[in-house]
């Protein structure tokens, strides 16, 4: 029987090795530290606008300006986390309201709190102040309509899939715009795309935008990656690729790889492939219907690892399966450090014009769905829970 005068042990994880050598690296730019031991203080607010303004950033609460770690007083952590909550999420305190969590932490045995402050796709507002990050300081340009003028236009620019190349539509691939066309049946026979001719069709997924700066059309980035040619997409991305990783036998290296540098659409085809021929098919009742589980599963992954990814990081995006487990990695634009909770998530759009032409075309369903698609089916075809790690590499496991 427990004891209910004993009080309960609160045990809080290290602080990984990498968030201790931002600590150690000082502030600058895109960390800042916050001696914060008993409240939030009211600068915090001005420098998480600031990051989502700029580059986003890492802000330690508990930390002195001179790195020292003085921790937050424990009996105070939950006050401070609640009130950072609250606020950031107050449309009258930040504008618009910043789905943020702060994580606890323990360094040289105190504890502090990290927040993971990821780039805006909208100008933010605190307290109806625009702030910008310049250096090691928060700088407000309310009144400074250059300054402003440049953030707004950055702002337009966010989403990188959506800047304009100098290409235009017949760079693209014609036969997988009709390929795309003919796929829209999948999710409604007389659907719009039909009867549009090319152009039509990209202006309406918004793959054809104007450039801010010299008011010149052009196909978007999202439109070489869906339709360009493989040698098209490699001058605009030469980054741009997907590993993907059969490793049963020949844990060192691998036993089958298949390196993936061409469209998206073709992508998804490779890598489903790739899926089936290494991961046995298991069917299974969904009501009265018979499923295949893996098939499911493979599309949940696969999905996600090429619409959802930051198409602007080198960070070389994974399917890897091994004896145990299968799972993907791709960069990632995060909004918060950690596992993903199904009860708590709250999808962002990652990359719309991508994402949107992925939906038309039956490769994808609406936001959100993904990751209870992904439980239902693993429970289905292992029995195990899926897990989404939401980080600068965001993870299926």
């Amino acid at each position: 029987m427990k004891n209910e005068t004993q009080e309960e042990v609160v045990i809080v994880q290290q602080i990984p090795q990498e968030l201790l050598e931002l600590i150690h690296g000082g502030e600058n730019i895109t960390v800042e530290f916050k001696k914060s031991r008993t409240e939030v203080t009211k600068d915090v607010y001005e420098t998480v606008c600031a990051f989502s303004n700029r580059d986003g950033g890492h802000i330690f609460l508990g930390v002195k300006d001179n790195g020292e770690i003085v921790g937050i007083e424990e009996d105070k952590v939950d006050k401070v986390k609640k009130e950072f909550l609250t606020s950031v999420n107050n449309e009258n305190k930040m504008y618009p309201p910043l789905y943020l969590t702060p994580i606890e932490y323990e360094a040289d045995e105190k504890r502090i709190l990290y927040i993971r402050i990821p780039v805006s796709q909208d100008v933010c507002r605190c307290n109806g102040r625009i702030y910008d990050r310049n250096h090691e300081a928060d700088i407000d340009i309310t009144h400074h309509s250059d300054e402003v003028y440049r953030l707004y236009a950055r702002k337009n620019g966010s989403y990188f899939v959506n800047k304009v190349t100098g290409f235009w539509i017949d760079s693209l691939r014609s036969d997988l715009i009709e390929r795309t066309r003919n796929m829209t049946r999948i999710r409604e026979k007389e659907h719009p795309w039909r009867s549009m001719s090319d152009e039509e069709l990209l202006r309406s997924a918004g793959l054809i935008l104007k450039d801010g700066h010299t008011h010149k059309e052009g196909v978007t980035i999202a439109a070489i990656l869906l339709f360009g040619s493989d040698s098209t997409i490699m001058s605009v991305l030469p980054q741009h690729k997907t590993d993907a990783i059969f490793r049963v036998f020949n844990t060192d290296r691998y036993d089958d790889r298949d390196v993936v540098i061409t469209n998206l659409i073709e992508s998804y085809d490779r890598l489903i492939s790739f899926g089936k021929k290494h991961l046995n098919d298991t069917f299974h009742l969904d009501g009265i219907q018979s499923v295949s589980a893996r098939d499911n599963i493979l599309r949940e992954i696969v999905s996600n690892l090429l619409a959802h990814r930051d198409f602007s990081s080198g960070y070389v995006a994974k399917l890897v399966i091994e004896k145990t487990r299968i799972y993907t990695e791709n960069a990632n634009l995060s909004h918060g450090h950690g596992a993903l909770s199904l009860a708590t998530f709250e999808p962002f759009p990652k990359n719309p014009p991508i994402s949107k032409v992925f939906r038309e075309i039956g490769l994808a369903d609406e936001l959100g769905s993904g990751m209870r698609n992904t439980y239902k089916y693993t429970k289905m075809y292992s029995g195990g829970e899926p897990q989404f790690v939401e980080g600068d590499v965001f993870r299926i496991t």
